[in-house]
């Protein structure tokens, strides 16, 4: 203020007294010359006197506090009085002058001195801060512009601020911009990205250098701390992860364990982790700890199901940003499938006939389980006629071995199991059933090679005598067995006459009764027959033996019996004790013990008299015969046989005990007496049997009438095309399918023949002779002639028989036939 109103005086004075100036003068001078340095010679400059300046009182006169340039009179020059800054004086004003006035009295002068002050290099360049600090977020795009603080140089000109430099120019370049107060706009631009992650803090040395010429400058640290933007994305520390799980491995599993780093920090570097296959399924079996990054197992893993699983693995950063990778699950298989076998073709059955290696089935195999859990071998259980081939791609066939035999074993039951390598090995199992067919290949075979069979005589035709027996090994219709009487006689007569054979069961039956005393034994063949095509057959011989059964009751020989004679045996009176009277003969026709007679005395006049031999049938004395004894002795004595139940037949023996034939003739009239009386009984007996025998014989031929009708409807449905009812030849019986033969009837008809009646012959089925004693000599001689002459021939047999129809139109002669008897002659 002070040097304001200074420079108004001045400016006055300069007004009032400008026609006293008489010069100016300028000089430059450099600031900081040091003091009592000559500015110049102003005497000299003005053409001044030194002398004038002394009586002048020269003086310097600046108007201002401080005078930096001094007078010296005694030279006449200027000096520096005071250290002159130029930057103190002038500031940032160019250019700086000091401007003061010589003054001179005596006459006053006034001279205009101007005393520039030339700027020197002395000052540097100089920042307010000798730091600066920023915070730069390294999200900062390129060209991004920081304003610097300007450095202050002092020095003006060349001398002052001229450039700046800033290093490192990695990221920043600095840029100067003219303003228009001549002064320059420092910015620091962003040339290249900042990134944190590789430099978080940056140290750049601004510059300031001003252009002297020997430079200055100044310099400020800047400062930069990188800010962290989410410019980085999450990184996998692998593209690709794999890892290895065993199959049914429990939840809870961990898998593997993915991780991911973000450069970035704080907020920006945390980083959470997720599955982002789309795949439903893979959310069902694995879970990754979102923080961790370990996946682990939730659900059930099946190699048969999956072998691998593949998982994009995502990492994202609470900016957004996001990485990925792969992870394969590799599922190592353990042995934990059995092999599953498949029938893809089989048969129910084949033929026993067929040849080895026929293929009876086809399996599929196959083992979800890989490597050696996967390889299958496939074995037959058993030892049985069949094995197993591999074929390819896990199929086998199943066939034959060898040839089969439907009698060894109709039905297979192959069991086929399938084991695989794995430790330890597991297996499956699959039965197959299999029917034999059958082959006829098979001959029936009787159970024996012969046999015997046992009747007992006077059975009842139709009787089932006994059973053949063949098996055919075969089935079905082809061992269905049909059994066949082969032709045969036996002594002349056809055996079917004798015995049929049921077609179905084999049972025997008797077509006739048998007579043990005609025919004790007899043979034949039976034919077994299968009903395969062509058929087969084999053949037994069958012998039945007639068993004897007490059907005889003992016939007496000796004495005859007679229905109108008289015999009588004449004792002596003077026999001895033990005489022999006579021989009861009688005989069975029997056999065996049913023969073996036994004699006894059932009645008699005097039993004391006569005895009769229990064995011989000898009838003695057992006493000596009195005159008191009677004539006429009566005898009844009975003969049994040792059967069960025994059979017997009484014989009177008539004794006369007399010296004398006329003695025996009084007594013995009166025998004859009872004759007639016996001849009318045997004439109702006849005539009540011959009404029996026409009753009977009707209703014979009512039956046969009905048979031959059934016979005849059967004829005609065998040869139609209703359903086949079986058919027998004619030489078997019809069992109307019970296996019974029907009934023959046998009727023995006893007849008497009497001189005074007509003798009544019938045809039936035997007759008994009677030997008859006429009571009359002639005819009782003449009787006796004509049992001799029968006696006499034991072989000439009497026969009388008769027809009964039998089904099929075949006839069985019923035929019995008596032996003559030979009798024995006292």
């Amino acid at each position: 203020m002070q040097r304001i109103q200074s420079e108004k005086i001045l400016l006055f004075f300069s007004v009032l007294c400008l026609s006293c100036v008489l010069g100016q003068v300028s000089y430059s001078v450099p600031e900081e010359m040091a003091k009592g340095s000559v500015v110049g010679n102003i005497a000299h400059d003005l053409g001044l006197d030194l002398k004038r300046l002394k009586s002048g009182k020269a003086r310097v006169y600046t108007g201002g506090s401080v005078e930096y340039i001094g007078l010296n009179k005694e030279r006449g020059v200027l000096f520096i009085q005071e250290r002159i800054d130029r930057e103190a004086l002038c500031g940032e004003t160019t250019p700086c002058a000091l401007h003061f006035q010589l003054i001179l009295e005596n006459p006053m002068e006034l001279f205009r001195v101007t005393v520039e002050i030339t700027d020197t290099n002395d000052n540097t360049p100089t920042f307010t801060n000798a730091e600066k600090r920023f915070e730069i977020s390294e999200s900062a795009v390129i060209g991004s512009k920081f304003i610097l603080e300007k450095a202050y140089d002092s020095d003006i000109g060349i001398n002052g601020l001229q450039t700046y430099s800033l290093v490192p120019t990695d990221n920043f370049i600095l840029k100067l911009q003219s303003q228009a107060d001549g002064s320059k706009k420092v910015e620091m631009v962003l040339q290249k990205p900042l990134d944190r992650e590789k430099q978080e803090r940056i140290s750049l040395l601004l510059t300031a250098i001003d252009g002297g010429e020997s430079q200055m400058s100044g310099t400020m640290r800047i400062f930069i701390n990188v800010l962290d933007a989410n410019d980085n994305a999450p990184a996998f520390a692998k593209p690709l992860y794999k890892a290895k799980i065993l199959e049914n491995s429990p939840k809870g599993t961990s898998v593997t364990t993915v991780s991911a780093t973000d450069k970035d920090i704080g907020v920006n570097g945390e980083v959470s982790y997720l599955i982002s296959t789309s795949k439903r399924s893979l959310s069902e079996l694995f879970h990754i700890n979102s923080k961790t990054g370990e996946i682990i197992l939730v659900g059930e893993i099946d190699y048969e199901k999956a072998k691998i699983y593949q998982m994009d693995i995502e990492v994202v950063d609470s900016g957004g940003l996001s990485d990925s990778t792969k992870v394969i699950v590799d599922v190592v298989d353990i042995n934990d499938n059995n092999p599953d076998i498949n029938i893809v073709s089989k048969s129910e059955s084949i033929l026993e006939d067929s040849p080895p290696n026929t293929v009876i089935a086809m399996l599929s195999v196959n083992d979800a389980d890989s490597e050696n859990n996967g390889d299958v071998e496939c074995n037959i259980d058993g030892d049985i006629p069949f094995k197993i081939q591999t074929t390819s791609n896990g199929f086998y066939t199943l066939i034959t071995e060898v040839d089969l035999d439907r009698e060894i074993s109709s039905q297979y039951n192959i069991t086929v199991t399938c084991s695989d390598e794995g430790v330890p090995s597991l297996s499956s199992s699959v039965t197959l059933s299999l029917q034999i067919s059958d082959v006829n290949d098979n001959a029936p075979v009787f159970e024996r090679s012969s046999y015997e069979a046992y009747i007992v005589e006077n059975n009842t035709p139709g009787l089932s005598i006994f059973t053949v027996k063949a098996r055919d090994a075969d089935w079905n219709q082809n061992a269905r067995v049909s059994y066949i009487l082969e032709d045969s006689s036996f002594n002349g007569v056809p055996v079917s006459s004798y015995v049929s054979v049921s077609a179905d069961s084999g049972v025997i039956h008797a077509v006739r009764s048998f007579d043990y005393e005609q025919i004790k034994d007899f043979h034949f063949r039976v034919k077994a027959q299968d009903g395969g095509s062509p058929p087969l057959s084999s053949n037994v011989t069958v012998k039945v033996l007639i068993q004897d059964q007490n059907d005889n009751p003992p016939q007496v020989l000796y004495p005859v019996q007679t229905g109108g004679s008289l015999v009588a045996e004449m004792v002596p009176r003077s026999v001895d004790v033990g005489y022999l009277v006579t021989k009861v003969v009688a005989v069975d026709v029997d056999s065996g013990q049913n023969a073996w007679l036994s004699y006894k005395l059932q009645k008699a006049t005097d039993r004391a008299l006569f005895e009769v031999g229990l064995q011989n049938g000898e009838i003695r004395t057992i006493r000596q015969v009195t005159d008191k004894d009677a004539v006429k002795q009566r005898l009844t004595v009975i003969v049994e046989d040792n059967g069960q139940p025994s059979r017997s037949a009484t014989v009177i023996v008539n004794v006369a005990v007399a010296d004398s034939f006329p003695e025996v003739l009084s007594e013995f009239t009166d025998f004859t007496q009872d004759k007639e009386y016996n001849d009318n009984l045997t004439f109702y007996l006849v005539l009540a049997l011959a009404v029996v025998s026409f009753l009977f014989i009707t209703c014979l031929v009512v039956i046969i009438s009905v048979k031959i009708y059934r016979w005849r409807q059967s004829r005609v449905m065998y040869h139609s095309n209703l359903p086949v009812i079986p058919y027998y030849p004619p030489r078997y019986s019809d069992t109307l399918g019970t296996g019974t033969l029907q009934h023959v009837y046998n009727y023995e008809v006893c007849r008497t023949t009497d001189s005074r009646k007509s003798d009544c012959k019938f045809d039936g089925a035997g007759s008994q002779n009677v030997l008859i004693m006429d009571p009359s000599s002639t005819g009782t001689m003449q009787r006796i002639q004509s049992e001799k002459s029968i006696l006499d021939e034991p072989d000439s047999p009497l026969e009388v028989g008769h027809f009964v129809n039998l089904p099929h139109n075949d006839y069985i002669r019923e035929e019995k036939t008596f032996t003559g008897l030979q009798r024995r002659r006292r």
